[in-house]
């Protein structure tokens, strides 16, 4: 049995105005005996003409209810199917990589797609509070610094292996994230930017410092035995960066299909309009910066056995805050799959760039068409094909 919901559409409100300018606009006897005049009047009318006056009104009301079920049970179907959807292309996805890995001998392909799958996974993390929150986090190359110095401590200090790393990233990410978000969420626009800023140069400091981990002048380090079924530790890198890939993007796009993406959504709309509404605003925001820290945190883990080598400097660069950000302008916020196409595009750029000219082009272009966006396509790629293909702020195309 569908449950009863109460409707008020256009003819309550019209009844409702005729009883108080029947009675006077303010006074509560002529309010009573005009609604009970009112109420009379139309029995007497519905009662004598109903099979003319009320033919067409019932025929919208039984075919109201009619729709209420279907659009109910069409839902859950629509929402099932896209889910579908999107684990079968994820399934496909991982299958061409580790393919990939197995099939093609020369490992360039690989050492230019990882860093394509590392932006991926930066863009999403950075969406997720600075896309759907609407707060512009700079402090990205300090979540992936802690990522790169948590898997150098730990594997120097243990010898974990790179699976632990990334789960000791993404923890401590977490829990960086937490904290950073308790001191600087109550600040809004720039402050929060600013904040964020000073929170990487602080800890960049203090890694400059720690002679444990190679200090200012960096760490060697030499990579492991490589694990079946691969034969290349970069091709190993590449698909746990793709598996990286798949994991925030599967956590993304279930937090803009949930309550918590819509919560987010409304504060970035208008926070105060949505703490007046009962929105958690300050949880949100802090599960947002969490979930973000560590993702990119846990994305930054596996870069030091990329390079055989970490410092400071290239850790904490400011380009992973600057490429994350534009990646995400570009693509377009509205829609998880934007960062993913944004990464896709500047990624893919840049690499090309790096091989056919030079990488110091790479910032200029970075700045060309960010500016191209934000003038001639505000919304970015998906600003563009959601006309074209009805992609929803919902998450499902």
């Amino acid at each position: 049995m569908a449950p009863v919901e109460p409707t008020l559409d256009r003819a309550y409100i019209g009844r409702t105005f005729c009883v108080v300018v029947m009675a006077g606009l303010g006074s509560i006897s002529g309010t009573l005996i005009a609604a009970i005049i009112l109420g009379v009047a139309e029995s007497i009318v519905l009662t004598m003409f109903g099979a003319l006056l009320g033919a067409g009104d019932l025929v919208r009301d039984a075919a109201r209810r009619a729709r209420r079920p279907a659009a109910r049970s069409a839902r859950p179907m629509m929402k099932h199917r896209n889910s579908i959807v999107f684990w079968a292309g994820v399934a496909i996805f991982l299958a061409a990589v580790l393919s990939m890995t197995q099939i093609v001998r020369n490992e360039y392909p690989f050492f230019a797609g990882y860093v394509i799958l590392q932006f991926i996974a930066l863009a999403v993390a950075w969406s997720i509070l600075g896309g759907y929150a609407g707060y512009v986090n700079f402090g990205t190359n300090a979540f992936f610094g802690v990522g790169v110095y948590t898997a150098v401590a730990l594997f120097k200090a243990t010898g974990a292996p790179l699976v632990v790393q990334i789960a000791a990233a993404a923890v401590i990410g977490m829990l960086l994230g937490f904290g950073v978000g308790l001191l600087t969420l109550r600040m809004r626009g720039i402050f929060f930017s600013i904040a964020t800023i000073a929170l990487a140069i602080i800890i960049e400091t203090f890694v400059m410092n720690w002679r444990f981990v190679g200090g200012a002048a960096g760490i060697q380090l030499q990579r492991p035995p490589v694990t079946a079924p691969f034969d290349s530790y970069v091709k190993m890198l590449f698909f746990v960066q793709a598996v990286l890939v798949v994991i925030a993007v599967a956590i993304a796009r279930y937090i803009q299909n949930s309550r918590i993406g819509r919560g987010l959504q409304a504060l970035r709309d208008d926070e105060l309009a949505a703490e007046c509404t009962g929105v958690p605003t300050l949880k949100l925001k802090l599960v947002a910066c969490m979930i973000s820290g560590a993702l990119i945190s846990a994305a930054g883990a596996p870069a030091a056995m990329y390079l055989q080598y970490a410092d400071p400097s290239s850790a904490f660069n400011l380009s992973y805050s600057v490429s994350a950000l534009a990646m995400s302008l570009i693509g377009g916020t509205a829609h998880w799959i934007g960062p993913v196409l944004g990464a896709i595009l500047l990624g893919s750029t840049q690499q090309l760039l790096a091989v056919t000219i030079s990488s110091e082009v790479n910032v200029l272009v970075l700045g060309i068409m960010l500016v191209l966006f934000v003038v001639g396509a505000p919304k970015g790629i998906i600003g563009l094909l959601r006309p074209r293909y009805r992609l929803r702020a919902g998450g499902k195309p």
